[in-house]
């Protein structure tokens, strides 16, 4: 039932009417003819109808909620047993061990604070779990955040020099993301701070081969429905936004379990 109908039912009710399921179409000319009726029936039994509404408006968004859920839950069950499949480049390097029972990849924006926050579960996940989890980094800069993408350039053209050296910088970044106010001056701080030459990094960011590393990263999240950020693929199946740790424990965990 419609809150509309749900609420001339009430209405009508209220007025102390009665009738065997009347059609919405049928209470709806009722109150056209007689509007008083509604004026009425609220004059006198506010509270009631108030009430009535609210609870109903309460167990639609319950059930809502339910529904939510079991399609949560469909959709975890079908990616466990159909895994989602990222393209997973060793030579791209990992946070991680190269042999790890299970990789993590994960589409990220710099300057984006639900990222900041995917940040924190993820190292608390890689310390968790230590050697058992492998993790890939990969750009999704979003058009609203003017910092994203010179951090995402700088971010793929680091690791041309060095996986290593990239993921400095993407911890120094992560750590410190209150200082992207102040523009790519930081962002080239935080290259010579990871070590890298940032001459070759300056070149590199702007070339084709970088455009078309972030440009995959990008279409590949869009794929998976990964559109927001931070957005997450643990071992095939999808975490879409800054869920905490327990998420993220209850997948790893299962996967582990399987294996």
């Amino acid at each position: 039932m419609s809150k509309k109908h749900l609420t001339l039912c009430l209405t009508l009710l209220a007025a102390g009417l009665s009738a065997c399921a009347p059609s919405e179409k049928q209470m709806t000319e009722l109150l056209e003819k007689h509007p008083e009726i509604l004026t009425n029936a609220i004059d006198k039994n506010p509270d009631k109808i108030m009430d009535a509404i609210q609870k109903a408006a309460q167990a639609a968004q319950g059930r809502a909620g339910e529904r939510a859920a079991q399609a949560e839950k469909a959709r975890l069950d079908e990616e466990f047993k159909n895994p989602l499949k990222p393209e997973v480049a060793e030579a791209r390097g990992f946070m991680g061990k190269n042999d790890a029972k299970l990789t993590i990849v994960e589409y990220t924006d710099f300057e984006c604070p639900f990222c900041g926050r995917g940040y924190s579960t993820l190292e608390q996940v890689r310390k968790t779990y230590g050697d058992q989890v492998r993790v890939l980094v990969k750009n999704l800069p979003l058009p609203m955040h003017p910092m994203a993408m010179p951090a995402a350039k700088r971010f793929a053209a680091l690791r041309l020099q060095s996986p290593e050296k990239a993921y400095a910088f993407y911890h120094e970044v992560f750590s410190n993301q209150q200082k992207l106010r102040d523009g790519e001056k930081y962002l080239d701080a935080a290259v010579k701070k990871s070590g890298a030459n940032l001459a070759q990094v300056k070149k590199d960011m702007d070339s084709d081969r970088v455009t078309q590393i972030i440009q995959a990263d990008m279409t590949e999240a869009e794929k998976f429905g990964i559109t927001g950020t931070p957005g997450f693929i643990v071992d095939g199946v999808s975490v879409r936004g800054a869920y905490p740790f327990e998420t993220f424990k209850e997948i790893i965990d299962r996967k582990l379990a399987a294996k």
